[in-house]
């Protein structure tokens, strides 16, 4: 995190995106969650960025976790939500996004360097 704080101090904002996601990961495998959160949220520009699509910034971190391959088990247990809840993202994520699938949705991540 302070690495990824460096980059953006000295304007590498791909540095820092890279720091960030490496922190991030590096919390998830380690059950930190709220450090996590930090993370994706540093990861995301928090509140201050437009994401594309409308998402908010829930829906782009879900976005992010079903591109990294979650299931929508292993996504409720690291935002600690219910698989429900995570499956209500998913049914506004598509719908924003105009996808029907995992998959186009993974594309759609992919695209707009949501991931």
């Amino acid at each position: 995190m302070l690495l990824a704080a460096a980059d953006r101090a000295a304007g590498d904002e791909e540095g820092a995106r890279l720091e960030l996601g490496a922190a991030r990961a590096a919390f998830e495998r380690l059950g930190a969650v709220p450090d996590a959160r930090r993370a994706a949220a540093l990861l995301t520009g928090g509140s201050r960025r437009r994401l594309p699509g409308g998402l908010t910034a829930r829906e782009a971190e879900v976005l992010r976790l079903v591109a990294e391959g979650g299931t929508n088990k292993d996504i409720a247990r690291t935002l600690v939500i219910s698989e429900h809840t995570v499956a209500r993202h998913l049914n506004n994520i598509f719908a924003k996004l105009g996808v029907g699938s995992r998959a186009s949705a993974t594309a759609y991540a992919y695209a707009h360097g949501l991931v």
